[in-house]
């Protein structure tokens, strides 16, 4: 999920050019991600930018230029993080129509969702859009098998082994805060979770080797 940010953060200030010359940026967007038909930078391109972030993130995408194909992608998540996509609808909550872009984090009162997305106010942009237009925040996997270190952890550890870990229980739609590398309550209260939904393991925090071992399995079960 940092690596979308990362990306598409990179991207932010890419602006559609009025008249008949276009970006060639969005344009490249366009092309890299397959959708040659598309010549101008005029054709709404939420769904195109998003795609090309996915495409350079190495996760998983939709493939279609369309903003609601992103409702199939991935696995829906109640407790969205920065980094995971959030959908809205257009014109109407059973419209065609859509807006597709990652989310950002929530105003004080929740009534509005900070987006980065591509053909905001015609451009790459951090936008506010209206809660209310929500159809689904989707968290994204990552093409390939997911890997973790061959190493036991517990509370008071740190470093890039941990992050791995908590990504990882993200993925499984585990809820650990943020990926900061120190194996804390929450991040020991995400293992707990993920050792009481298999009966054979012991719930004790303590992410080991058949820990590990059960949440590779789901995740790459699929």
């Amino acid at each position: 999920m940092e690596n979308l940010l990362k990306i598409a953060s990179g991207e932010l200030g890419i602006t559609e050019i009025a008249g008949s010359t276009d970006n060639e940026r969005i344009l490249q967007y366009a092309e890299d991600i397959g959708q040659t038909w598309i010549n101008d930078d005029e054709t709404p391109w939420c769904s195109i930018f998003m795609n090309w972030v996915a495409l350079k993130a190495g996760s998983e995408r939709s493939n279609s230029a369309a903003a609601r194909s992103w409702l199939n992608v991935g696995f829906s998540v109640a407790n969205p993080e920065p980094g995971d996509i959030v959908v809205y609808w257009r014109g109407h909550p059973d419209s065609h129509q859509g807006h597709v872009g990652i989310f950002m984090g929530f105003s004080n009162d929740h009534s509005r969702i900070y987006t980065l997305g591509g053909n905001q106010n015609n451009a790459v942009s951090i936008s506010a859009y209206p809660a209310d237009r929500l159809l689904d925040f989707r968290r994204l996997k990552h093409k390939g098998d997911i890997e973790l270190e061959d190493k036991i952890l517990k509370r008071g550890d740190r470093g890039q082994a941990v992050v791995q870990l908590q990504d990882a229980l993200k993925l499984a739609d585990f809820d650990v805060g943020t990926s900061d590398g120190i194996f804390g309550p929450k991040t020991e209260g995400g293992v707990k979770q993920l050792q009481s939904t298999n009966f054979d393991l012991e719930v004790n925090g303590i992410f080991d080797e058949s820990s590990r071992e059960f949440l590779l399995e789901l995740l790459n079960s699929e």
